[in-house]
């Protein structure tokens, strides 16, 4: 992802007393979330009486599914769907068990990012044998509409420091298909101008044996910025670099091979090779030599990274409830030190838990860590990028070789309500919104070494607040956040993610 940031922020005031409020009121609930009523098995939208009373005279008694009837999908394949499921035709399940199934199979179809709605209903045909029906109502997948995107961070850096510029845009068109020939296959095409001048390509196959158990993917592109980020002030603001025509060049070409067996776990292997050039005045002293830790303004390198991922939540978009675990290593170049030479892991640990009563908690946790601890500029990014940021502290980035964030959340669902579609579309027949309120505080430590500190670099960080998530079509997400950061700063900030 490319950053942008260019002006000086001024000198924070002396932390108060009072900034210390939400992150303490945060801790105590994160405690006494933990003490929340018994929970009791709702209600399954759709049981069949039978299958309820037969629960109830004899729980380890058996269920035989004699078929799996499929609804809805008319471009996603069947067996796509049933390979997501807990169970198959002719299996026989315990009575007990079949609610439990029945939730974690549907969530499972859902997380495919497939499909808008999911329904799957039980249905008794005898007195040991059931039929499931399964109803899905499929996203629009073609998207070939202009492309509007920011060259800064983030949308609140370039409202509070760029002052909405529309000069600071790149336009131009893209096509996103997110399920090309109905397997869960995406392929997306970008050809972008403006501050920016981009030709990227991505294709996806995530079901592509017969097995349904293994994926791969590659991706291409070619880029030229206007400006790039050579440097990070004292005051954790981003410093540009910015000349007459084209001052960076960046083309890459790559491809993953991707493992899932069962329904929770993801080995995924990729390799890429990357070539970038940049202005020859950016590496002189004037402004950063360390920016490749190399005498000459362009480089040629090789990634070669693998990921484990454990991912078991309700909603893959908008988790509440469920565990997530990530983590990888990266090697770039052949080298062991010197230029852009890096070994780097990376971790996150996510624990999402439903308290009943509409109130959910949660608490996530990161770590980066990156060899040798001498890094070139280009290597050295750590807070402030993606979602590797702390949540008050949006406008600034602590670059490091090593970082650690703890991020706790608790939410309370307020309203949940559906309006319908101006417009006839099978595919859209209703827009729905959910609102939930929440409070948070996050910590965080970034350390790097002593030539490259910074005023937020090697000291513990931390921040709290409250705000507003808005749910709505296709799990896109609107969060509204009013923080405060140990700086004596606070403000509202806008942060919106894709359900794609």
């Amino acid at each position: 992802m490319h950053v942008t940031r260019l002006h000086h922020v001024s000198e924070a005031k002396k932390c108060s007393m009072k900034y210390f409020k939400p992150v303490f009121f945060s801790f105590i609930a994160f405690l006494l979330s933990y003490v929340s009523p018994a929970q009791q098995t709702p209600a399954y939208p759709g049981f069949h009486e039978e299958i309820t009373k037969r629960i109830e005279i004899d729980s380890s008694s058996k269920l035989h599914i004699s078929a799996i009837l499929v609804n809805g999908n008319r471009k996603t394949k069947t067996y796509i769907i049933l390979r997501e499921l807990q169970f198959k035709t002719g299996d026989s399940i315990p009575a007990a068990t079949l609610f439990e199934q029945l939730q974690q199979s549907r969530a499972l179809v859902y997380n495919t990012s497939l499909f808008s709605e999911v329904e799957i209903v039980p249905v008794m045909i005898s007195a040991t044998e059931i039929v499931i029906k399964i109803t899905v109502l499929e996203k629009l997948y073609i998207y070939p509409i202009p492309q509007f995107r920011l060259v800064d961070r983030n949308l609140n850096e370039w409202i509070k420091t760029y002052h909405a510029d529309l000069e600071r845009v790149i336009y131009g068109a893209k096509f996103e298909h997110y399920n090309l020939s109905g397997r869960g296959d995406k392929l997306r095409i970008y050809l972008l101008n403006g501050y920016a001048r981009a030709v990227t390509f991505n294709y996806s196959a995530p079901y592509s044996n017969g097995a349904l158990t293994e994926g791969f993917s590659f991706s291409g592109g070619y880029t030229e910025n206007r400006e790039f980020t050579y440097k990070t002030d004292l005051d954790n603001s981003l410093m540009e670099f910015k000349k007459t025509g084209f001052t960076k060049t960046q083309f890459n070409i790559g491809g993953t091979y991707q493992r899932r067996r069962g329904y929770f776990k993801r080995n995924t292997y990729s390799i890429s090779y990357n070539y970038l050039k940049v202005n020859d005045s950016a590496i002189l002293p004037k402004y950063n030599p360390h920016y490749f830790n190399l005498n000459k303004p362009f480089v040629g390198f090789t990634d070669i990274q693998y990921s484990y991922l454990y991912s078991n939540t309700n909603n893959v978009n908008y988790p509440l409830k469920g565990k997530i675990f990530n983590a990888g290593i990266l090697k770039r170049g052949f080298g062991f030190s010197g230029g852009i030479n890096m070994l780097a892991l990376d971790g996150k640990f996510a624990l999402f838990i439903d308290h009943k009563k509409n109130w959910y908690s949660s608490i996530e946790t990161f770590a980066k860590l990156k060899l040798p601890l001498k890094q070139p500029y280009i290597n050295q990014a750590a807070v402030g990028y993606g979602e590797f940021y702390l949540r008050g502290l949006e406008y600034y980035v602590v670059d490091g070789v090593a970082a650690a964030l703890v991020k706790y959340t608790l939410r309370k669902k307020l309203v949940s309500f559906d309006i319908p579609f101006p417009f006839r579309i099978k595919k859209i027949p209703k827009i729905p919104f959910t609102f939930y309120a929440k409070t948070f505080t996050d910590i965080g430590y970034i350390y790097n070494k002593k030539e490259f500190d910074t005023r937020l670099g090697n000291t513990l960080l931390y921040t709290g607040g409250f705000g507003l998530d808005i749910l709505s079509i296709y799990d896109s997400t609107l969060k509204l956040e009013y923080s405060f950061n140990q700086l004596g700063e606070n403000g509202l900030f806008l942060h919106i993610r894709s359900g794609f």
